[in-house]
């Protein structure tokens, strides 16, 4: 027996709550599980190399760019070595 009052009645919100349910499982799945979109990995890939940076790098970095002395430069040379 229809009355028509449906959605007047707070059946609405049994649509919106399968919704969330529905895209909260595709977020569970598709962003813990591995399974991402391609743009996904390019962007990750692009932070892995910063990231992927041997100590030895970094160490060279750091007195290329002047934030350490030659002595403590070849200290901590010595020390990762």
């Amino acid at each position: 027996m229809w009355t028509g009052n449906f959605w007047m009645g707070g059946m609405w919100i049994f649509p919106l709550i399968m919704l969330v349910v529905i895209l909260l499982f595709i977020f569970l799945f598709f962003g813990r599980c591995g399974f991402s979109p391609s743009w996904y990995y390019r962007y990750r890939d692009g932070h892995q190399s910063e990231s992927m940076e041997t100590p030895l790098e970094i160490l060279n970095k750091r007195y290329a760019k002047g934030e350490i002395t030659k002595v403590e430069f070849d200290q901590i040379k010595k020390d990762l070595s």
